[in-house]
């Protein structure tokens, strides 16, 4: 008989082990990866990752998905801590085990990163300074800000429509709403409510928005992927999903919003959002 776990379930039995293979504590950073067979890319991506940033320890944790390639045992050896997901559950619910492991392993900043490559890890530093100095409490690459090596014009285009989109939402000017290279305090992660298995950046920015933490843009570049095809589906598809992600996490956190819940966000100009230049 075939046994279903419920997703909490899954979380907890994931962390358990991961705990058992690697112990409880974690430095001051973590780069965590949520990676679903990304067996050709994902070391790498690992091995570019800094282990010291601004004299911070830093920790790279992968997520793999239910991978069924090798992925696991390429990012171990890498140098990654790995926490193994049986199951297959989507990018978000990954991301979200990441971030739990982050925070209860101790670690005052999170950064998150893509496995397939297309993000420079020489951006983490810069991305990670405003987070550090104070400055902001989540800060996110910007490909429009800084540069971007896709040739896909209707992905570009995307890009600058779901921009100006979530800018007019929120109210606040955002150029880049899907950079998979964001850096937060841990605490952010759990005071804003992640629900989305898949297109969870938007979520994310969204919430963090409407929450009232302090938010800054970084230049980045977005590089052509090291291998594999991308799990996000096609134009159209991406489009249509992305879109019912941003009015869905909209609508969400302006009901949350009129029911007077308190924000969490601490030593925050509400919602101010700045861009960092080159």
């Amino acid at each position: 008989m075939t046994v279903h776990l419920s997703d909490p379930e899954i979380d907890a039995a994931a962390l358990e082990q991961f705990v058992a293979d690697h112990g409880a504590d974690l430095p001051p950073v973590a780069i965590v990866i949520a990676a679903y067979n990304e067996e050709n890319g994902i070391g790498e991506v690992v091995q570019g990752i800094p282990a010291i940033i601004d004299g911070l320890e830093t920790a790279t944790v992968v997520v793999v998905d239910g991978a069924a390639d090798e992925t696991a045992a390429v990012a171990r050896k890498a140098g990654a801590m790995v926490c193994d997901v049986p199951v297959n559950r989507g990018q978000g619910a990954a991301l979200r085990l990441g971030y739990r492991i982050a925070r209860e392993g101790g670690a005052r900043y999170i950064v998150t990163t893509d496995a397939d490559g297309q993000y420079d890890p020489a951006d983490i530093p810069r991305i990670l300074a405003p987070v550090t100095t104070g400055d902001a409490d989540f800060a996110t690459g910007s490909r429009v800000l800084g540069r971007q090596e896709t040739h896909d014009r209707v992905r570009r285009l995307g890009v600058h429509v779901f921009a100006w989109l979530i800018s007019r939402m929120t109210g606040q000017r955002i150029t880049d709403t899907s950079f998979g290279m964001r850096a937060m305090r841990a605490e952010v992660t759990g005071a804003v409510e992640l629900r989305q298995p898949q297109y969870q950046s938007s979520e994310l920015l969204i919430g963090v928005i409407s929450h009232g933490f302090r938010v800054t843009e970084v230049p980045a570049t977005m590089r052509l992927r090291v291998s594999g095809t991308t799990k996000k589906g096609g134009n159209l598809v991406y489009g249509y999903r992305y879109s019912r992600v941003v009015l869905g996490t909209w609508l969400r956190e302006r009901r949350r919003a009129s029911t007077g819940s308190p924000s969490p966000a601490v030593g925050a100009t509400a919602g101010r959002v700045s861009a960092k230049t080159k």
